[in-house]
């Protein structure tokens, strides 16, 4: 598999996870060109506190090495939160390929500065899917990330 084909996994996440009903947000940890795991935003779903997508996707790939999680990357529709940062930064991932970071700015500058190398693609299908759901469901939104201040209107 490529960077497309991971990337993609990640998308098709988000979209389960707005079938199922709730936020449209996936990701996938990638270690030497395999998908360890897979996951997408399951807040609604679970009636969790922590299932972002990365948490998500994290929790499927199971308990890894140290060394493991040095060697991965981790790709996610949405600009990782503070929480999903932390998880980065914790476990010592080195890249993450971020499919758009305008309707939700998170930690990426905290991720830079501790050594994470941050691509943001800028997904049209990843903005659109955020974009709508924002505006059908503000509520839930500002409830899974917080007041919704940080959110960026272009």
């Amino acid at each position: 598999m490529d960077m497309d084909e991971f990337f993609r996994a990640a998308v098709e996440e988000a979209e389960r996870g707005l079938a199922e009903g709730g936020i449209p947000i996936g990701s996938v940890l990638v270690h030497h060109g395999h998908i360890l795991g897979r996951g997408h935003n399951r807040r609604v779903q679970r009636g969790s506190v922590v299932l972002h997508g990365e948490m998500d996707a994290l929790e499927n790939a199971g308990r890894r090495s140290a060394q493991v999680y040095r060697e991965c990357t981790l790709y996610t529709t949405l600009s990782p939160c503070a929480m999903c940062s932390g998880a980065i930064l914790l476990y010592g991932i080195p890249r993450v390929v971020v499919g758009e970071n305008r309707t939700f700015l998170g930690e990426e500058d905290l991720l830079r500065s501790r050594g994470v190398t941050v691509e943001v693609v800028q997904d049209a299908r990843c903005q659109e899917l955020m974009t709508h759901f924002i505006q059908a469901q503000p509520t839930l939104w500002a409830e899974d990330i917080g007041d919704g201040d940080d959110r960026i209107d272009r």
